[in-house]
């Protein structure tokens, strides 16, 4: 960050997070993937996944208005290879329309810095992980220094102690998992609040990311790549911080995200 930015001084501001599901997993595409998998519970990108990460990275770069500062991201392997795209359409250096893939982009490695964070893993349950693929000893064997070493070179910052330092146990509920998202989330926002985060994790988090904000709604689709927005005021003052509640800047379907608010009889509407 800049030695100026609202930390330093007495000042307001907005800070932004986007939350951000991964790309198109294989398994999804390939069944027959899962029959020779050495990890069946940590499926890969598929190629058009990860093309479709990079655009969407683009897209943020252009779109948002905002630079992103800070990325965090799911250990799951499909997580990292779409942080990996991500973060290389917005750190490049060079990203003319021809430009269709992180394949060989030059980056300026020193605009964003990149950490894993566990909290923003998958649900560990059977809603999210097929039976079938579950390690039989309860062991997911994430190597971190593997899984950042596959991020783009010079933006890992191995200073960045997690909140959650080890994996949730096995068989968390779904009101547990969406617990641990909305915590993350917010902890992760006052951790860094002179910053504007980039959240790369999975269906459920980025789900929780619009019903945890915007009351009553009901979140029924979220897309491979689709992204949420929230931004909030925050007010600086002799080294400390307060700050307001987060505003969902999403609209239904814009970005990927289908939601419904409930109408005055009950039913439920399609949000605008």
């Amino acid at each position: 960050m800049d030695p100026t930015s609202p930390e330093n001084n007495d000042a307001k501001h907005q800070q932004n997070v986007v939350v951000m599901r991964h790309g198109d997993r294989i398994d999804n595409f390939e069944p027959s993937w899962l029959t020779t998998a050495t990890r069946p519970w940590d499926p890969p990108l598929v190629e058009a996944g990860r093309l479709r990460a990079f655009r969407t990275g683009r897209k943020l770069k252009t779109n948002l208005g905002f630079p992103i500062h800070r990325v965090f991201v799911s250990p799951f392997l499909r997580c990292i290879q779409t942080a990996s795209a991500v973060v290389s359409a917005l750190c490049a250096v060079n990203d003319g329309p021809d430009i269709v893939s992180s394949h060989g982009v030059a980056i300026d490695p020193s605009k964003l810095k990149v950490s894993i964070e566990y909290g923003l893993c998958e649900m560990l349950n059977r809603e999210a992980i097929r039976r079938v693929s579950v390690p039989k000893d309860g062991n997911f064997r994430f190597n971190i220094a593997e899984l950042q070493a596959l991020l783009p070179a010079g933006t890992v910052d191995l200073a960045v102690k997690p909140v959650y330092e080890e994996l949730p146990q096995w068989e968390e509920t779904v009101m547990g998992a969406r617990t641990r998202y909305e915590r993350v989330i917010k902890t992760l926002a006052d951790k860094y609040p002179s910053e504007n985060l980039l959240l790369v994790t999975h269906g459920e988090g980025v789900g929780v990311s619009v019903s945890a904000f915007l009351e009553d709604i009901t979140v029924d689709a979220v897309e491979y790549c689709a992204y949420s927005q929230l931004r909030r005021h925050v007010f600086h003052k002799n080294k400390s911080f307060t700050a307001g509640e987060f505003e969902v800047l999403t609209h239904n379907g814009r970005t990927g995200i289908g939601y419904k608010i409930p109408m005055a009889n009950g039913a439920m509407d399609d949000a605008v």
